[in-house]
């Protein structure tokens, strides 16, 4: 069973003592995020930079807690521009995404945009008018959906097969004469993220071989490659939610300083993109037992909230690890029974973990499932059957705060 910290146990006592009702709340540990961001960012070789993909988590004290450690921010909407805006620290940030709206595109130009990841020929033209009615010279990366090898796909594949995200690698030298021509784009580089959830690190190193091995092909398509700097290789680093073995980032780190140490003066710098990697250690949602009954043999835990407020389990399809805490001590002599974990919703589909061997579990007890931090609550249902939202905590230096804006 993982461990909580002291600090994560006295904020979870905090926010208890501040509920009225049964606990249903996220706490998120901000030192601890930082720590980790930081062993990511000390790992990087040279001419390798990271951005923060704010869909994990865009909450605002998230956001100001890496802003200092990484190199910016990738965007994917208008709402989450107001986000990096507001950021007290500003740093670069790019947009991405299919089907940005003219009103978002508007709103990065007069954000002053790093660059802008066009999807699709049209987008090219569209963005073009836009920045002409600015009258800003926007830089832009093309986003490629190339053909992988075979053996490149992962769980969720957003390149190498038919998706909305890129411009097929077949068309790349029509999209690159577009840019050439528009007046007020300039070309700096090229975006490709084929794979999410990608916990190999082999398959990783092949992959960043491959993107590696086209770079000098896709550059030279351009009519001034030598202005083309920057090749995105996204994000989609895995996080093993179930076995403990997480991506190895130091193992890809010195991998990747060899490669580029051998491509010398001809290596792009390369960027990339991550956001579970980043965020997803540094969260813990809890949850309070209601009731507890047994139907046909199976035993389940009712517990305050559910999958409208942590919708990671359901889009994960996996039961989420979970850590005990019991209102009042156990006697040691207490069996162990396997449990299932749903919230309040009233759909069968409400659960969270299934099969979770627990000693002596009772009503009042908490329940904690860590790795919360990313594509958890964000994602999720939240006005479903009109529960109120889950409050958010943020750990910060032994203080916890309360989410403002929810």
């Amino acid at each position: 069973m993982a461990e909580l910290s002291q600090a994560v146990l006295s904020a979870i006592d905090q926010a208890r003592a501040g509920s009225a009702d049964p606990l249903a709340a996220f706490i998120y540990d901000l030192d601890a995020l930082q720590a980790h961001v930081r062993q990511v960012m000390a790992a990087l070789p040279a001419g390798v930079e990271l951005y923060y993909a704010i869909k994990a988590n865009s909450e605002a004290p998230v956001l100001a807690a890496l802003a200092p450690l990484v190199s910016g921010f990738e965007i994917s909407s208008g709402g989450e521009i107001e986000r990096v805006v507001a950021c007290p620290t500003r740093k670069p940030y790019v947009f991405s995404g299919p089907g940005k709206l003219d009103s978002d595109l508007r709103a990065a130009l007069a954000h002053q945009v790093e660059a802008v990841h066009l999807e699709s020929l049209n987008e090219i033209e569209r963005l073009q008018r836009l920045a002409a009615e600015a009258g800003r010279v926007q830089a832009v990366f093309i986003r490629i959906n190339p053909q992988l090898p075979q053996n490149q796909s992962s769980r969720l594949a957003m390149a190498g097969t038919a998706t909305p995200f890129g411009i097929d690698e077949a068309e790349l030298a029509e999209a690159v004469q577009r840019v050439d021509r528009a007046s007020h784009l300039r070309l700096k580089g090229f975006h490709v993220h084929a794979m999410s959830h990608q916990q190999s690190v082999e398959r990783h190193e092949q992959l960043l071989d491959f993107y590696l091995q086209r770079w000098p092909l896709w550059k030279a398509l351009a009519a001034h490659p030598e202005q083309l700097t920057h090749l995105n290789v996204g994000g989609g680093i895995g996080v093993d939610y179930l076995s403990g073995q997480q991506f190895d980032w130091q193992r890809l780190c010195r991998y990747l300083e060899r490669r580029l140490a051998e491509q010398g003066s001809e290596a792009p710098i390369l960027r990339f993109e991550p956001g579970r990697f980043i965020s997803a250690f540094c969260g813990y949602y809890v949850i309070e037992v209601l009731d507890t009954k047994t139907s046909h043999g199976e035993h389940f835990l009712v517990c305050r909230g559910g999958t409208h407020q942590f919708r990671l389990p359901a889009a994960q399809s996996h039961d989420h690890p979970l850590i005990h805490l019991p209102r009042t001590p156990q006697p040691a002599h207490t069996a162990e029974q396997a449990w299932t974990v749903v919230g309040q919703l009233c759909t069968p589909k409400d659960v969270l973990s299934r099969a979770q061997p627990l000693k002596g579990v009772s009503v009042g007890d908490l329940l904690v499932l860590p790795m919360a931090g990313a594509y958890g609550y964000n994602i999720s249902h939240a006005d479903f059957l009109c529960h109120p939202r889950p409050a958010q905590h943020f750990l910060r230096q032994g203080e916890l705060l309360e989410g403002a804006g929810l």
